[in-house]
């Protein structure tokens, strides 16, 4: 689990449909993210980003409906409190990629490392390949969908949303898990602390067909399984303490 993706193919800056292109190693990232900050309310053009070369914090606190493709690896926290935009890395993510987005996409098109999504509250975030250790960790909301594996520990503490993983999941998927729900289509080593399988019925096959083709993809719904809450640990009680 985990392999990250080898010979990834990054699009030039000629395939991107573009109205300004900015090159990180002649622009620092704050310049980068301070000029789509100041743009107007409203604003829906489209940016390119090169040489990335593994910066943290690319456009970070985006509020405005822009798109932003960058081409190659990024760094920590890329895309994090994301808000209305579609931001698109032709690479691999670090830490915490889209990390408190609250609306908008997020679209990896590579790896993502630990905790892709934390603590997110709203919008859809892809990972065309695999995702590291503590995916969706807090998710208050946000819908993610990995086409590969995910690491121990993904959908903790998970209060709102939903988790696809179309591979396979480590252990302790789900700990603590609150209301969100998880899909998964490979096998699960563990289950965490309260998670448990559940009966997958005509709506969440019609949730999950939604977010699989939202997020491009082609697998069949029938071929997952749900987990979520067994809601004993909501509040303490002595007989569940074991479980805690």
């Amino acid at each position: 689990m985990g392999t990250l993706t080898e010979d990834l193919s990054v699009p030039t800056t000629a395939d991107l449909p573009t109205t300004v292109v900015t090159d990180l190693r002649a622009t620092p990232v704050r310049e980068l993210n301070a000029a789509l900050h100041a743009l107007p309310e409203g604003c829906t053009d489209e940016f390119g980003v090169r040489n990335p070369d593994g910066a943290h914090a690319i456009a970070v606190g985006l509020d405005r409906p822009v798109t932003v493709r960058v081409e190659g690896h990024v760094g920590y926290y890329c895309a994090g409190m994301n808000q209305l935009a579609t931001v698109e890395v032709h690479g691999n993510a670090g830490v915490g990629v889209a990390e408190n987005m609250m609306s908008g996409r997020v679209h990896v098109h590579g790896d993502a490392s630990q905790s892709a999504g934390a603590t997110a509250h709203g919008g859809l975030l892809v990972v065309d390949g695999n995702a590291a250790a503590r995916c969706g960790i807090s998710m208050k909301g946000v819908d993610v969908v990995v086409g590969g594996d995910v690491g121990h520990m993904s959908a903790f503490m998970a209060q709102a949303g939903r988790l696809v993983v179309c591979g396979d999941a480590g252990d302790a998927l789900g700990d603590s898990v609150y209301e969100a729900r998880i899909y998964v289509r490979g096998s699960v080593a563990s289950l965490g602390a309260d998670c448990v399988e559940k009966e997958v019925r005509p709506e969440h096959l019609a949730e999950l067909a939604e977010l699989l083709a939202a997020a491009g993809r082609d697998e069949d719904p029938t071929s997952f399984r749900r987990y979520g809450s067994a809601r004993t640990l909501y509040t303490f009680h002595v007989d569940n303490a074991a479980a805690y």
